[in-house]
């Protein structure tokens, strides 16, 4: 008997179009396997079993009477609980967003129309975090060690498609959360440039970082997922006409010939060496592929982390205050001043970690801190910017880690918030700089546990990505999930 869980996305599509089986029967696989594991990874926060049924039997349908059908119908998959689905509870893994039911569904669920909901998933509360626990419900437990994290935001994303819980995810990306999740669970996770992929919908944490991406087990799915995506948008004013794209149509040409830059200083104090091993081997696997390994220094890039910290904690003030008992969000029971009523219904409904950031952010947009603080971490974004670009006028492609060690262990850095945030310092530049990034398993450590490759690109260059990546996966084993099912 099939495992259908066990295709990728393009075997699945494969076989429908074939009539080898259908939809229904993956999606029922699917919830099975749901049924069977997710008590011990806890991925999920909302299974929406009746309606993936019901989308399935919808894409059966159609395909028997349809000429052409979405590329992705029938394929089951899962949505990060901060992306509005209309009738479905959306949480934010919050106890502000309890019991909240958009009353639409983001543009990101219109473009993927036909494609079968599983579920929502499981993040950091308002995607503030990186290990997935500062999630208002339970953690979820990283399906390769279940005494580690997945990583964060984006953990209970990647660790569905890792256990087999779904065919593909979508997460979102304000500082690394959907590469670092990718990279600790063994999976291929793609940041897309910043206004490539509508964010209407996607419920704000920083509004100038936030950018939805795929989760996938291989590169060409991932490629195929984006295809769906990318376009503008009329709701969301930041999204771009990238024009027709082609993603999987390139995945073949390989590297030969291409300048791929290795800055050394992220290879330096603080990357395990594990880490540093297998970054190393892979730029190495590169060059034995016919690239040109192009060591670079870019100084500016250690500014990045405390740079985004400003940026990413003002406009969280910012986004989180219409959260207030009033408007949206948990309302307190008792309260006699209507300061009391946003005070309780705020320190309620928040946990510690999305308090830490709002006062953070209060404070650096506070008068005679302004210009010391956010206009100066916006100052530096700019020269980030510049160090990117001149990088990427010979080098088309940048390598790096995607976080400096493997998966933490559960409750490891919870009572140390600032070395979680260090944990970050890869990741953050291609969002303070909006550029396309994604992560692709290269290895393990000495516990068998996932190391993820980082490659970033020139704005609205996703196609080069997934070529060097395709071209790697494809090079040998690797560990993590990566290139199984092919």
């Amino acid at each position: 008997m099939t495992d259908f869980t066990a295709l990728s996305v393009r075997q699945l599509v494969r076989g429908y179009a074939a009539g080898d089986f259908t939809a229904r029967q993956v999606t029922e696989s699917y919830l099975d396997a749901i049924r069977e594991k997710d008590t011990a990874f806890g991925a999920y926060l909302t299974v929406t079993g009746e309606l993936a049924l019901a989308q399935a039997d919808a894409a059966d349908s159609a395909r028997g009477r349809e000429a052409a059908l979405p590329p992705l119908a029938g394929v089951p998959m899962g949505v990060k609980d901060n992306i509005c689905t209309q009738g479905v509870r959306t949480t934010c893994a919050s106890r502000m967003l309890e019991d909240f039911i958009p009353p639409y569904s983001a543009t990101v669920l219109n473009r993927l129309k036909g494609a079968v909901m599983l579920g929502k998933l499981n993040m950091d509360e308002f995607a503030m975090g990186s290990t997935t626990e500062s999630s208002y419900f339970h953690p979820t437990r990283n399906p390769v060690d279940t005494g580690r994290v997945p990583g964060g935001s984006s953990g209970g994303s990647a660790a569905a498609v890792a256990a087999g819980e779904a065919a593909f995810a979508l997460g979102s990306d304000t500082g690394g959360s959907i590469r670092q999740p990718a990279a600790f669970c063994g999976v291929v996770g793609m940041k897309p440039t910043y206004g490539s992929v509508s964010r209407y919908g996607l419920i704000a944490f920083a509004s100038s970082l936030d950018q939805i991406g795929p989760i996938t087990r291989d590169v060409f799915d991932n490629a195929l997922v984006l295809e769906s995506l990318v376009g503008p948008d009329p709701r969301d004013a930041t999204s771009v006409d990238c024009g027709s794209v082609h993603f999987t149509q390139r995945l073949d040409e390989g590297v030969r010939g291409m300048a791929m830059a290795l800055p050394v200083d992220l290879l330096g104090d603080g990357v395990d060496e594990p880490v540093r091993r297998a970054i190393l081997d892979a730029a190495q696997r590169y060059a034995q592929l016919g690239a040109e390994i192009v060591e670079v220094s870019m100084p500016t890039l250690r500014h990045a982390l405390p740079a985004y910290y400003v940026i990413s904690s003002a406009e969280a003030s910012s986004n989180l205050a219409r959260f207030d008992g009033v408007r949206y969000g948990h309302r307190a029971a008792d309260y006699r001043s209507m300061e009391e009523l946003y005070r309780a219904s705020r320190s309620e409904g928040f946990g510690d970690e999305v308090k830490r950031r709002i006062l953070l952010g209060t404070f650096a947009l506070s008068a005679g801190y302004y210009d010391a603080y956010y206009k100066k971490a916006l100052q530096v974004r700019t020269l980030i910017i510049q160090e990117f670009n001149r990088i990427f006028e010979r080098c088309p492609v940048i390598l790096s880690p995607v976080a400096p060690t493997t998966a933490y262990r559960l409750g490891e850095k919870l009572d140390d918030p600032l070395q979680m945030y260090m944990g970050d310092v890869f990741t953050v530049p291609a969002n303070i700089a909006g550029l396309p990034a994604m992560s692709l398993p290269c290895g393990q450590d000495g516990d068998g546990l996932p190391i993820g490759l980082g490659l970033l690109g020139k704005p609205f260059d996703e196609a080069t990505l997934y070529r060097a990546a395709y071209a790697l996966e494809q090079s040998g084993p690797y560990g993590g999930l990566a290139g199984k099912g092919a």
